[in-house]
């Protein structure tokens, strides 16, 4: 049987209150997800969620470590199954997508965070991970040019902003039409047309 919110030890406690945040955000503005939303969705209260968090922020710390690490281990291990760069990008973009589609609330979190006009512990994470996220790609861009599957002109670090920017543009579109399934039903053609863009000319 299952234990309830309230009689989980301390780490699996913390996850919880981490996928708890994470679904609220999905919901609603993430800068306007009080601790008292957050505990009234756990069925808890207040003071039981400060135990484990010291404060907002040590939540919100959290929830990018969480989602840092779970974007970046999944990513990294569709590009290692690939049996080629471009396969291995195309594999990376479809699981990145497939992540937003699954936790709508983290991309929703990671925008809020780099908006904040202060450096918090939580924004310098969600800068952490896209300039992470980005090396990955630009590494692997460079090993694509290498072995003649990309464009030995193609400029590695802006394709690798390109890549990120077009899945944020993706978030925004589907955020803008209220539509969840549009993300997945306009990814496929839009990595098509990055993809003709860098692939080296047969």
């Amino acid at each position: 049987m299952q234990d309830s919110p309230r009689h989980l030890p301390a780490e699996e406690r913390r996850a919880v209150t981490v996928e708890a945040v994470v679904d609220l955000a999905a919901e609603q503005n993430p800068s306007e997800i009080t601790t008292a939303a957050i505990a009234k969705r756990m069925r808890l209260t207040q003071g039981a969620l400060f135990r484990h968090f010291a404060s907002k922020d040590a939540i919100l710390k959290a929830v990018l470590e969480w989602v840092a690490d779970r974007l970046l281990s999944r990513t990294d291990k569709a590009s290692r199954e690939a049996s080629s760069v471009l396969s291995a990008l195309e594999a990376m973009f479809a699981t990145h997508i497939d992540f937003i589609a699954r936790h709508p609330g983290a991309p929703r979190i990671v925008f809020a965070e780099l908006q904040r006009h202060d450096d918090t512990p939580a924004k310098l994470l969600a800068q952490t991970l896209i300039n992470r996220y980005r090396d990955r790609l630009s590494a692997l861009i460079d090993k694509g040019k290498k072995s003649g599957e990309i464009n030995g002109d193609v400029d590695a670090n802006a394709a690798a902003t390109l890549f990120i920017g077009m899945i944020q543009g993706l978030v925004i579109q589907s955020l803008l039409g209220g539509n969840a399934a549009r993300l997945k039903k306009d990814a496929p053609g839009a990595f098509a047309i990055y993809l003709a863009g860098i692939r080296r000319p047969r």
